[in-house]
């Protein structure tokens, strides 16, 4: 078996965060999120993964490499034709899958346990596709099944009108007549090859198609609260032996519950740090309240602040005695304090579709 992941995209909700990175590489508890992806599918035992990148995008390679820190084969495939939907995808990386069955995973989707239960599902029954079922308060935003005597009867994509309070989630395991479908699906009224179409047609043309349904915890991040909220869930899920404490933490200073700091990062006095929290390599930290949920990148200083259910990336300055919540800062930002400088007032600089409160 092999896996297939996605990586491209344009991620125009998360902007302006997108626009200087890939959303597949935005840290959630101070890990690009396609890393969680990647464990899922090592863990699985497949050691033949492909990702699929926007044409000329190097950005992935430099991070991910060659897999060998997962000890897996890592193969880059460039998504031709432009935004097709993510049936074409996949159809895009038919030489790479060839005639074995694979795991399709939309490398943005946070899930928690193991992917195990998936692929014997699909093993044990002999199935053509297993589909990865969620309930959902908002189905509309999603493939949705509409489910008869325990059994997947039609797949809608985006209904209006949603059939169950499902969603198909972003991971499925296929066989090869994945590809046969594709031959006679046609693309939507948007334009685009939608999976939900191959799905139906397996489906209707008496092919085995079955589900399982998370029973944890799964997160589209598709906007910057479900970013937020999927960094809260793995930073809950953490394994406690993780959460060690290698860099300085003075006397004065408080830490409470489950909190990671890396090496050469200093926790000064008057610090107050409640976990699950982690704070990354390098940091300086006085004067301030780190509250849960929130992690923090290498190289990050603190002052005067009150931070909580936050990601904070690299290399950004904080000193501005307020209260920080809900928030994605990233890298090089500053901010600051308007009392700090001359004439009194809020000194904005804000690019397009940021989102600031005042």
């Amino acid at each position: 078996m092999k896996a297939l992941i996605t990586a491209g995209g344009r991620a125009t909700r998360l902007r302006p965060i997108t626009w200087t990175i890939n959303k597949h590489l935005i840290p959630l508890a101070n890990k690009p999120m396609i890393f969680y992806a990647i464990e899922k599918i090592a863990a699985v035992g497949i050691t033949e993964i492909a990702i699929s990148v926007n044409p000329g995008d190097t950005e992935i390679q430099k991070f991910v490499g060659d897999g060998s820190r997962w000890k897996v084969k890592i193969t880059y495939i460039e998504q031709t034709g432009g935004p097709l939907g993510i049936a074409h995808v996949v159809n895009n990386a038919r030489s790479f899958i060839g005639d074995e069955p694979f795991i399709f995973y939309l490398g943005d989707n946070i899930v928690l346990g193991t992917l195990n239960r998936f692929v014997e599902k699909f093993q044990r029954e002999k199935l053509n596709c297993v589909l990865a079922l969620s309930k959902v308060k908002d189905p509309q935003r999603f493939g949705v099944p509409e489910l008869r005597d325990g059994k997947v009867v039609r797949v809608d994509e985006k209904p209006s009108v949603p059939k169950s309070d499902y969603a198909v989630t972003g991971i499925y395991v296929y066989d090869k007549n994945f590809f046969e479908a594709f031959t006679h699906i046609t693309p939507s009224e948007r334009g685009e090859y939608e999976i939900s179409d191959i799905h139906t047609w397996l489906i209707e043309n008496g092919y085995a198609v079955g589900y399982e349904e998370i029973t944890g915890w799964w997160k589209d991040t598709g906007k910057p609260e479900d970013l937020l909220e999927g960094n809260q869930l793995l930073l809950t899920e953490m394994n406690p032996a993780e959460m060690v404490v290698e860099g300085e933490v003075a006397t004065s200073a408080v830490i409470h519950g489950r909190v990671k700091i890396g090496k050469g990062t200093k926790i000064g006095e008057r610090c107050l740090v409640r976990g699950p929290v982690v704070i990354g390599e390098n940091c300086i930290i006085e004067n301030s309240y780190i509250g849960p949920y929130t992690a923090i990148g290498d190289n990050v200083e603190i002052y005067n602040t009150e931070v909580e259910h936050s990601v904070i990336f690299d290399y950004v300055d904080i000193n501005c005695s307020k209260r920080i919540v809900d928030s994605m800062i990233g890298q090089n930002a500053t901010v600051l304090s308007a009392h700090a400088t001359l004439p009194l007032g809020n000194r904005l600089i804000v690019g397009d579709n940021a989102v600031v409160e005042l």
